[in-house]
């Protein structure tokens, strides 16, 4: 047993010579030489927006179903589908010659009860004269105020009917309650359309001003709020499949939390003088709260994960790799905000990382690229 333990202490002292005498100088010298090419940047100070980002859909400003009020026959369409159209606009023109005779026969009606209201009158007030002379009875001169207050009120009723009438002829001619653009013609001339029938005749969308609907974790609900409290909060939209942004602003927070999803609905208002947004189109909302001043910004690329968290690799003044455990705070763009773990001026590797074990040599490729 003895010898045993004597033989692994021998072994282990010719293992420590062996690695003492191969640490040397020109060892070091040589390893120096396989240094690790990587590229960097710099952790910079600057103020950046504090912003939420997220898919909204537009939806018109207003909607109108354009109905018939009447039954009729459609005689006329004046517009074209997909035309924009101006409030008070003449849209479509309904048959109005049944509407015309109602009314020609409501105003005969009335004339004629006005003529027997005028009658009636005179009479009542000659029985009145006739009652205070002592000639007339009571019971006649009651019987002819009553004939004339209720020849009186069928005047009225006769007046109400004439505006029926009227409003009745004046529905055959159907404007445009709002600015806005026509949709798909549902009914053709020589149809026979009714009050309120289904199909409508044509749906009109105003798309300016035009909403976006989107919504946000219900955490940021009070940074929102927040915010919203003091002053008004630029939104932006950028439609797909395009890169310039429309610019709006907060007009509406639902008053409650959608419980299934976790998120709140809101609502921006944009004028859309050029069209680009339109009704059930898709967008990448951008909504911008505050600025954030003096934060610590480092590119994308150069945050990595790991067991411990977030880390970065950070190059020292002797140009060896320290690996760096971080704070992420939010994304901006390509850059992240780093909220602990980096300071502004110190350099960070963005490519490369793959290769890198903490204390390594690197050797920096784009050095005299400005970075």
């Amino acid at each position: 047993m003895n010898r045993i333990f004597n033989r692994l202490a021998i072994a282990l002292a010719i293992s420590a010579a062996i690695l003492t005498v191969g640490c040397t100088p020109k060892t070091a010298q040589t390893a120096s030489i396989f240094a690790v090419p990587v590229t960097v940047a710099k952790a910079v100070e600057k103020t950046v927006p504090i912003e939420l980002t997220a898919i909204g859909s537009a939806d018109a400003y207003s909607t109108v179903s354009i109905k018939a009020q009447v039954n009729a026959v459609l005689d006329e369409v004046h517009i074209k589908e997909g035309q924009f159209v101006q409030k008070g606009e003449l849209l479509f023109t309904l048959d109005a010659r049944p509407f015309e005779a109602a009314l020609a026969q409501a105003q005969a009606t009335l004339a004629r009860d006005k003529a027997q209201a005028e009658l009636n009158n005179v009479q009542a007030q000659r029985y009145e004269a006739l009652y205070k002379a002592g000639v007339g009875s009571k019971e006649q001169f009651d019987t002819m105020s009553a004939n004339a207050d209720a020849q009186e009120a069928a005047v009225r009723a006769d007046q109400a009917a004439v505006v029926a009438a009227q409003l009745q002829l004046d529905y055959c001619k159907i404007y445009s309650p709002i600015d806005g653009r026509t949709g798909a013609l549902q009914v053709y001339p020589g149809n026979l359309v009714k009050q309120n029938d289904v199909p409508v005749l044509i749906v009109i969308n105003q798309v300016t001003p035009i909403f976006i609907d989107f919504s946000i974790p219900e955490q940021y609900l009070g940074s929102v709020q927040k915010f919203m409290a003091r002053g008004r909060l630029s939104v932006e939209a950028t439609p797909y499949g395009d890169t310039k942004p429309e610019t709006g602003y907060l007009t509406f927070v639902d008053n409650s939390v959608d419980n299934t999803t976790g998120t709140i609905k809101l609502k921006a208002t944009f004028e859309n003088a050029d069209h680009r947004l339109w009704p059930g189109q898709f967008s990448t909302v951008l909504l911008r709260l505050a600025e954030d001043e003096n934060a610590t910004v480092i590119p994308s690329e150069a945050v990595q994960t790991g067991q411990k968290g977030d880390f970065v690799y950070v190059v020292n003044s002797t140009k060896n790799a320290e690996q760096r455990v971080i704070k992420v705070g939010r994304i901006v763009g390509q850059q992240t905000v780093i909220l602990s773990g980096v300071q502004p001026g110190e350099t960070v590797v963005t490519d490369g990382q793959l290769r890198l074990i903490p204390g390594i040599k690197v050797q920096i490729i784009n050095e005299n690229s400005g970075s």
